[in-house]
């Protein structure tokens, strides 16, 4: 019928995902699809979207993620690795889980601006290589948590060549392993963002501009 949520039920009424993992690698490797069901479930469950989407090439749109509340790895995945997407789906959620959106986007090599990230609180890895690979990537979002989550921005940007501005960092606690590798290899980022943090966390900038070849200047670190 064109909505993903028939398979559980022929009038597309339910919507609430049943199980974990429901729809886990449905279309994983599917090469030749360009357009998407409609993803109309209001209530995830843990992986139900994990790779759902991985590898297929020529996929053009995304399809619409309203939720709001997200579940552990559901949408960890989803998207890597489709060269074919140029625009990244609206992603209004504020209350995270741990690894929900875990390289989503990864190696999505023709998305140039990645989409707003409103919540202010964050989970465990829940953007951890969101955008790894994303060759094109020239515009990232804000990131307004103060608080933040192991893992929570690691590798996040890494390999995104293109870009040459990074986010500002306003966060004031951090967590361990929090900005590891997170511009890692970002070979025209010419300039770091402000870290004023005076209190650190264990491995919380480690490796964070490793390869980042354009960058003539180190931040302040006041800690």
């Amino acid at each position: 019928s064109g909505y993903l949520m028939s398979l559980i039920d022929v009038h597309s009424a339910t919507t609430a995902i049943p199980s974990q993992g429901c729809f886990y690698s449905l279309f994983s490797g599917c090469k030749n699809i360009t357009t998407s069901p409609m993803l109309s479930a209001t209530t995830l469950t843990d992986y139900c979207y994990m790779r759902l989407f991985m590898d297929c090439s020529k996929l053009t749109v995304a399809p619409e993620l309203p939720v709001t509340t997200l579940a552990q790895n559901c949408y960890a995945a989803m998207f890597a690795s489709c060269t074919a997407l140029t625009q990244a789906p609206t992603l209004p959620a504020t209350t995270l889980a741990e690894h929900c959106y875990d390289s989503m986007f990864g190696g999505c090599s023709n998305i140039t601006q990645a989409p707003a990230l409103p919540a202010t609180t964050l989970a465990r890895s829940c953007y951890l290589g969101m955008f790894s690979d994303c060759s094109n990537l020239t515009q990232t979002p804000t990131l307004p948590a103060t608080t933040l989550a192991e893992y929570c921005y690691y590798n996040m940007f890494r390999g995104c060549s293109k870009l040459t501005q990074a986010p500002e960092l306003p966060a004031t606690t951090l967590a361990e392993s929090c900005y590891g590798g997170m511009f890692m290899n970002c070979t025209s980022l010419s300039e770091a963002p402000a870290l004023p943090v005076t209190t650190l966390a264990e491995y919380c900038y480690g490796r964070m501009f490793e390869g980042c070849t354009s960058l003539t200047q180190a931040p302040a670190l006041p800690a």
